[in-house]
């Protein structure tokens, strides 16, 4: 494991910024792997020190295969981690909302500009990015409409997680990471961990393992890798949102990848002063729950799970 310096500039308050990265095994630039952006994003960050100390055990191994080299960048945001602040401090900007970059830009657009600068260097990448939405959700790999999604569906398939999402590209996409390191020619993949700002080790693992699984299927590693899931190819634009009818505390009483029938009762919607159940969340057709929302209290009309309806009877 070698330790490198993508980046380094001066800030007025905080001095030096560095962003760091670390590579495994040498040669041919085959992979990279970026992790958090954002000050909240401990899952992400969490699976890349996973992911490090499992590719230095396999270095160590003579398991990274001759000739290739493998890039972990583990946060482009280290000072809002040490706060525990979502954003860039001295702006509140949006790492993940600055690509491609600008070197003469503010902070943020001058890292996102370096940084992507040394990642198009690679033939595949790896993102660990945060769901839209607070809570917890199913693992899975997601891809854009860019016109190259069917062609890259056997490679989104070599992860093995359960679902494969292709969404539409929305207008804030073109300013992500992901949407700019595929269209500089990089075969780049979103992974999404089951979580944002809580540890989930059993979703951290699945994640390591998946990273594993396709440097392996991709020649990079010498790794005897379990076979993962047969992924289940969705449209995003197919999963249905389970709203909240009204205000209150929310006590769910199921949880992402837990199926239910039609009619269950999903969540209670309970009143914060008097305690009184104001209104029950059914499921509205069997299906599998994608998405479910942490936050005890919920907003009328918020959304309080995703779901997908059961593929077959």
């Amino acid at each position: 494991m070698n330790k490198i310096e993508l980046f380094n500039m001066s800030t007025a308050f905080r001095g030096e910024t560095a962003i760091y990265g670390y590579t495994f095994g040498s040669g041919q630039k085959a992979a990279a792997i970026v992790g958090s952006m954002r000050g909240n994003e401990f899952q992400q960050l969490y699976i890349c020190s996973q992911l490090s100390k499992r590719l230095a055990e396999l270095e160590e191994s003579g398991s990274i295969v001759n000739g290739k080299e493998i890039l972990v960048v583990p946060s482009l945001n280290y000072s809002a981690h040490n706060v525990y602040h979502k954003y860039w401090l001295a702006d509140d900007t949006d790492i993940n909302r600055q690509f491609p970059g600008n070197p003469d830009g503010i902070a943020t657009s001058r890292i996102a500009y370096h940084v992507l600068d040394k990642l198009v260097e690679y033939i595949y990448g790896v993102q660990f990015p945060s769901f839209y939405l607070d809570g917890e959700f199913i693992p899975h790999v997601r891809m854009m409409k860019t016109g190259m999604e069917n062609e890259r569906l056997g490679l989104a398939n070599q992860f093995g997680l359960p679902f494969v999402m292709i969404g539409e590209v929305r207008s804030y996409d073109t300013l992500t990471l992901n949407y700019n390191w595929q269209i500089s020619g990089t075969e780049a993949f979103s992974i999404y961990s089951g979580g944002t700002d809580r540890i989930n080790e059993e979703y951290a693992d699945l994640a390591v393992s998946s990273v594993l699984r396709f440097l392996s299927r991709m020649g990079i590693i010498k790794y005897n890798c379990q076979g993962g899931f047969m992924s289940t190819v969705m449209n995003e634009e197919s999963m249905v949102n389970i709203l909240a009818d009204d205000a209150g505390f929310v006590r769910n009483l199921v949880k992402a990848d837990m199926e239910v029938k039609k009619g269950d009762v999903m969540a209670l919607i309970i009143d914060p002063m008097d305690g009184r159940i104001k209104s029950e969340i059914r499921a509205p057709f069997s299906g599998i729950i994608f998405y479910s929302q942490e936050h005890p209290l919920v907003a009328q009309n918020a959304v309080v799970f995703k779901m997908i309806k059961k593929l077959h009877k």
